[in-house]
């Protein structure tokens, strides 16, 4: 096991109980101030960490990585150093923070790199060159298929031997906290003879997670599973907010386009494979075998726990869902090694969501389309309303963590508020 990763470890940084950023986590995002122009950070307890500062006065020095690459608006030039540098910048900061070490002790110059994480605004983490989502998850495909198909045809003859993916719209990935506005489209209501226009009615989230690329290809390069870790960088939350009225009336023949591309909200925190090491499991068994392109040794899931709240304008939130990234059927290697088998090259920043991921009971469904199965179960909230999709004013929150010995790695929030439609 990694030392950084040791449960042991405790930071002289105040880290409350139950935090999603010990000093086993520290994960990289993005920040700003009033005072300061955007540079990059890292999480620890309540607090940002100015990487910025750390390297002007010496910290990685002898790590060979230019000040200036701290004091970009986005992670993708920290990124394109490799893993080898990013994961020595890691390993430094837990020596910076660490309560035991005194060779990087940084305690007498906390005013100076520490942020109370109230005070800043946390930007989105990479610039999105382009953005593949997925369609991942067994349970949620068949839930999926059984409501528009029939239960025996839930499952399309593909999707047993190969991750279903699509290119999604990367101008609008928004980072936590970013209002989104209902969409308006097209819509063929039941019963109707043709098409309306208007705000959607049936506003959904999707409960996903998104890795980002950290090493790119050359076009008519391939990425094994077996090596496609490699060019992960780390995870974070993601919400693809879904329109399914407009959705079902655009996706044949040709799949999701206006129903999805108004908005994806991500979280301000990239959690890097290296903190998730200790938290790696197994995923479900496929059968029938993938070809051998799509086959990898080893456990290649992670036991991430993921929970959606939705929190009224006025009165009392309810978690609707629970659920957990190890239900995934088609793991990251497998989506990277698929999406890259044709040649397509991949970028540093590149961005690709799993597809919903929903568990094999009621309360782990990853979606209001499901949870509310297509609106015939209206979930109760607290203040004696009920949801069959969301309203205006509903604020979604996605959260996730690894639990394990102890020690809890957490991902932050990926939230956004329903606002009405403009125009």
């Amino acid at each position: 096991m990694n030392r950084k990763n040791d449960p042991s470890l405790r930071s002289w940084v105040e880290v409350p109980k139950g935090s999603d950023f010990p000093i086993q986590n520290l994960p990289f995002g993005v920040f700003k101030t009033p005072g300061l122009t955007p540079r990059l950070c890292t999480a620890i307890g309540d607090f940002v960490a100015d990487l910025q500062v750390l390297s002007e006065h010496g910290f990685f020095d002898d790590l060979d990585i230019p000040t200036l690459v701290f004091a970009q608006p986005y992670l993708n030039d920290f990124i394109a150093l490799g893993k080898a540098k990013t994961s020595a910048v890691r390993n430094r900061l837990s020596e910076i923070l660490d309560d035991d070490l005194e060779d990087w002790d940084a305690s007498e110059l906390a005013d100076y790199f520490l942020h109370k994480q109230s005070n800043v605004q946390m930007l989105l983490p990479v610039k999105v060159g382009d953005y593949t989502d997925f369609y991942s998850s067994r349970e949620h495909a068949t839930n999926v298929g059984s409501m528009f198909r029939s239960k025996e045809n839930a499952l399309m003859p593909n999707w047993l031997h190969l991750p279903v993916g699509y290119h999604g719209r990367a101008s609008s990935i928004v980072v936590s906290g970013t209002p989104v506005y209902r969409p308006k489209g097209q819509q063929m209501p039941d019963g109707a003879e043709k098409p309306v226009f208007g705000p959607s009615r049936l506003l959904d989230f999707e409960l996903e997670m998104a890795f980002v690329i950290g090493k790119g290809t050359t076009l008519g390069e391939s990425v094994s599973a077996e090596e496609a870790e490699d060019y992960i960088f780390g995870l974070a939350l993601f919400n693809d907010w879904s329109a399914r009225d407009i959705q079902k009336w655009e996706y044949v023949p040709l799949g999701p386009f206006l129903g999805k591309s108004f908005a994806s909200t991500i979280s301000p925190w990239v959690v890097t494979m290296d903190a998730l090491e200790p938290f790696r499991t197994e995923g479900p068994r496929q059968d029938p075998a993938p070809l051998p392109y799509l086959q990898a040794k080893g456990p290649k899931s992670f036991d991430i726990q993921l929970q959606v709240e939705i929190l009224p304008e006025q009165g009392q939130g309810k978690a609707v869902c629970h659920s957990n990234f190890k239900y995934l059927y088609w793991s990251m290697a497998q989506q990277l090694a698929h999406h890259t088998v044709n040649g397509c090259n991949i970028r540093v920043g590149d961005l690709m969501a799993s597809g919903t991921i929903s568990g094999p009971t009621p309360d782990s469904y990853g979606s209001m389309l499901e949870l509310s199965w297509r609106g015939t179960k209206p979930i109760s909230m607290p203040d004696g309303s009920s949801r069959k999709f969301l309203l205006d004013g509903d604020t979604v929150i996605l959260r996730g963590w690894c639990e394990k010995n102890g020690l809890r790695i957490g991902f932050g929030e990926a939230s956004g508020k329903v606002l009405p439609a403009k125009g």
